[in-house]
């Protein structure tokens, strides 16, 4: 958890994607791998991403999904990743944003003997919202960037389906949390919680 998203082509991601498309890494991944702009996105896809320029000025870049380490890491717990070699520096000066439209997530059953399987799919994202927009922490690895999810507590709404979510930030907050100036503790109260969610197809 998180492990999978959705962009929708909407008026909302075009510009978004447009931006991406100017930067010069387009060209560099796409003789990597493909570039991911709609759709359902997966571990290793390399997307749009919203993170702070030289100047530390809002820009997207694309960024594959997954810190590499002895397994791919996709995900980087909020209440631990300021302090975890791995996350830490990123936690500190390296913070993006992933647009989305949802994400995904497979309910969690516990049965009479205590394990936990999967259920069903649901697609989730901030009540009245037509953007989801989730927090993460990027680096670069061989020269090229690449991005984790952070997650937190749920809320009241997704705690029975899951005893995670992502952190996710309002929209007017996207530009605040990728600041490398500023100390991201003091925007996590902003972090919304209450989701709207419904089976996924």
């Amino acid at each position: 958890m998180c492990c999978r998203y959705w962009m929708e082509e909407s008026a909302e991601l075009r510009p978004i994607v447009e931006e991406m498309n100017r930067s010069p890494l387009v060209k560099r991944w796409e003789n990597k791998t493909e570039i991911v702009t709609s759709g359902e996105i997966r571990p290793t896809n390399v997307v749009p991403v919203i993170a702070p320029d030289k100047s530390g000025n809002r820009a997207v870049y694309p960024m594959k999904w997954g810190f590499r380490a002895k397994s791919l890491l996709l995900n980087a717990r909020t209440e631990t990743a300021a302090v975890k070699p791995m996350f830490k520096e990123a936690w500190a000066r390296h913070r993006c944003v992933v647009p989305a439209s949802w994400y995904f997530e497979w309910e969690h059953l516990r049965g009479n003997d205590g394990k936990v399987r999967s259920g069903d799919k649901y697609r989730i994202r901030p009540k009245d919202s037509a953007m989801t927009w989730l927090c993460g922490l990027y680096r670069i690895e061989e020269g090229l960037p690449v991005f984790v999810v952070l997650t937190r507590e749920p809320g009241e709404e997704i705690r029975r389906l899951h005893d995670r979510m992502p952190l996710i930030m309002p929209e007017q907050l996207v530009n605040e949390w990728i600041r490398p100036d500023i100390n991201p503790e003091r925007l996590l109260t902003e972090a919304l919680t209450e989701m709207e969610f419904e089976k996924a197809l």
